[in-house]
């Protein structure tokens, strides 16, 4: 029988990749414990101030409080022409109480309103401007007292949802 050379097999290389395994497992276990300790602190924060947030909590805006005037039609001053206003509004007030208020005078209200507007031109009610200005000078009437001995309403501002000068 013939006799095979023996081959002499080389020992696994181990060495090398004992070396990377020694710095890479200490390297991942090093990232596991720093994600870990950053999301226990961020969330540590994050509970920590959610007491605080809620002791004192933001400031609610208070819902607006509106009244709606049945719209108006009314005769505006012109030059040999017929012409007329038609607005409905809204008025916003500063409770419910004053919203009571302003209900249980409506009469008074929509007269106010009705003589306020039908000493107008309609050349001066075309114009934003003319329009916001118009508001204001309502929200000023409406915000006198309605009768003798009450106090004087708090009207926040006027709303036009219709407007039609014709």
């Amino acid at each position: 029988m013939a006799t095979s050379p023996s081959v002499a097999l080389a020992p696994p290389a181990t060495a090398p990749r004992s070396s990377k395994l020694k710095i890479v497992i200490p390297l991942a276990v090093l990232a596991s414990v720093l994600a870990g300790g950053g999301g226990y602190y961020f969330m540590s924060h994050r509970s920590s101030a959610a007491p605080e947030a809620s002791a004192a909590p933001a400031p609610v805006p208070e819902k607006p409080i509106f009244v709606t005037l049945e719209p108006l039609t009314v005769n505006v001053q012109s030059e040999g022409r017929s012409r007329f206003l038609h607005v409905g509004m809204a008025l916003k007030v500063r409770d419910e109480q004053a919203k009571a208020h302003v209900v249980e005078y409506m009469p008074e209200v929509r007269s106010r309103v009705l003589l306020l507007l039908s000493n107008r031109p309609p050349e001066s009610l075309v114009t934003t401007d003319d329009k916001a200005r118009l508001a204001e000078e309502i929200r000023l009437e409406l915000s006198r007292p309605l009768g003798a001995g009450l106090p004087a309403q708090e009207i926040g501002s006027v709303s036009f949802n219709t407007f039609v000068v014709q």
